[in-house]
Parts: C-alpha cells; sequence; structure tokens
C-alpha cells in the first residue's frame, strides 16, 4: 500500500505544475494533500477529480484558504470532514478516509509564524489534539496521519536548527509535544522507521536560495498507530519536480 501527502500550496497551482500527470504513474493508493486554497465548486471535476480516484475535499469558509483533500483508488466505507472543533473546521484542516479497519487522515495544522495570534491558535490546536489522539490511539483502529504538522522535531529535522530555536515550528514546546506523542501516546513518524539519513527535508523558504541549497524544513509526516509500526517497507521524499513550496512524501507499507 502507497500512500503520498503533499501540501500543494495551491492545487490549482500543483496542477499547473504537473501534479496529476506526475501522480498517475506513482501507483499510489492514497494521496493526501493539504492547502487546496480552493472551493470545490471552483475545480473541474474532470481535472481535479482524476478517472480511477475516488475524491473527496473539505474546503476551508475562506476562500484561496488552507483546505485538505483525500484521494483514494478504492472507495472508502466512510468518509468524515472535519474534526468537530469549530474554529479548525471553518478553516478546513480535516478529513479523514476509513478503509475496514484502516483510517486515513489528511491533516493541517496551523502555522504560527505569521503573528502571535497564530501562535497562540496554534499552541491551541495542539492542546486539544493531544486527548484526541489519545482516544483515537484507544479505538484499537489502525490510523495513518497525513499531512502538514508545521513542526520540525529534531535537529536532524532542519537545516539551520541553532538560528530557529526561537521560530514558530522549532519551538521547544512544539517539539515537546511531538516527543509526547511519539513516546507517552505511542504514536511513530513513518519516515524515521526507516530512513535515518540528514538533510530530508519536506518544505524550503521561497527566500533565498532555499531550494538550490537544501536549506529545509521537514514538516510534513506520517504520523501512524503503534500497530503500524512493523509495516513501514520505505520512505521517500520526491524532488525531481517542484509542485509547491513543500515535496511529496511518500511511504509503502506492507498492508494488511
Amino acid at each position: 500500500m502507497r500512500i503520498i501527502t503533499l501540501n500543494t500550496n495551491g492545487i490549482r497551482s500543483a496542477e499547473r505544475k504537473g501534479f496529476f500527470v506526475w501522480l498517475e504513474q506513482q501507483q499510489a493508493d492514497v494521496v493526501c494533500i493539504q492547502e487546496t486554497k480552493a472551493q470545490i465548486n471552483q475545480l473541474d471535476p474532470a481535472i481535479f477529480c482524476p478517472a480511477g480516484w475516488h475524491c473527496f475535499y473539505h474546503d476551508a469558509e475562506k476562500k484561496g484558504y488552507s483546505g485538505v483533500a483525500i484521494y483514494a483508488k478504492q472507495q472508502p466505507d466512510k468518509v468524515i470532514s472535519g474534526i468537530g472543533w469549530a474554529d479548525f473546521d471553518a478553516e478546513g484542516r480535516f478529513i479523514e478516509a476509513q478503509f475496514g479497519n484502516l483510517s486515513v487522515i489528511s491533516l493541517y495544522l496551523p502555522s504560527g509564524s505569521s503573528s502571535e495570534e497564530r501562535q497562540a491558535i496554534k499552541f491551541h490546536a495542539m492542546a486539544r489534539f493531544s486527548p484526541y489522539l489519545q482516544q483515537r490511539a484507544a479505538e484499537g483502529r489502525d490510523i495513518i496521519i497525513c499531512g502538514d504538522w508545521n513542526i520540525a522535531h529534531k535537529e536532524i529535522d532542519l537545516k539551520n536548527w541553532r538560528g530557529n530555536q526561537k521560530n514558530s515550528g522549532f519551538l521547544p514546546e512544539e517539539r515537546a509535544w511531538l516527543d509526547g506523542l511519539f513516546t507517552r501516546e505511542n504514536w511513530q513518524d513513518a519516515f524515521r522507521l526507516v530512513n535515518q539519513q540528514a538533510d530530508e527535508y519536506t518544505w524550503w523558504s521561497n527566500r533565498g536560495q532555499a531550494w538550490a541549497n537544501n536549506v529545509g524544513w521537514r514538516i510534513d509526516y506520517q504520523i501512524i498507530s503503534s500497530s503500524l509500526s512493523t509495516k513501514v517497507t520505505a520512505a521517500s521524499i520526491y524532488k525531481q519536480q517542484r509542485f509547491s513550496d513543500h515535496a511529496p512524501l511518500i511511504i509503502d507499507y506492507q498492508y494488511p
């Protein structure tokens, strides 16, 4: 089973850059997208729900902002749009597809880089997400949470870690929160289960020569329930083409 996640920074922009042509060559089973930045009625189904895919979008109420989507080769048993928090759901940040005992979620956690107010919103979302994940883990389902988490976990996960310790995305509180998910709550970072290499990033600033010099951050994850920890067989980040300021994260699972 192959699952791909990508923050497209605008699904229409990614399409113009060849994302859907590339996707058809990937033999993916499920694709999770964040930052669609579009309303469903603005998207031509022939392009944005390609033949052979079951496509589900959860839009932000604000036009041109946020939004998540899931594409699946197999028809899901159930699709859940929204997590149940009015403010979070208004920004189109969560959609879940269920296939038997497997849940695949496309998640877009808030960024706090633009202002102190947005950082406070990010912390509030994190505080609510911890008990939610505890509840989900207790269900006994196999769960894969794909998306842009807007946090680099460890020093290995961004190039200039020394200079970013006071910046959103690498704050001690944010990193400690991920520590808690991966230890006390027993979720797993699927990528790091099979790939411990340095300089493996999924996002690059558009400023300067960040992409050219690989000055990046690994902020996109597939975070999985412990029941799947032995099922990850390969993980890679696709960088041969650029569809947005993020790169596709591709993970293969031996599942079921």
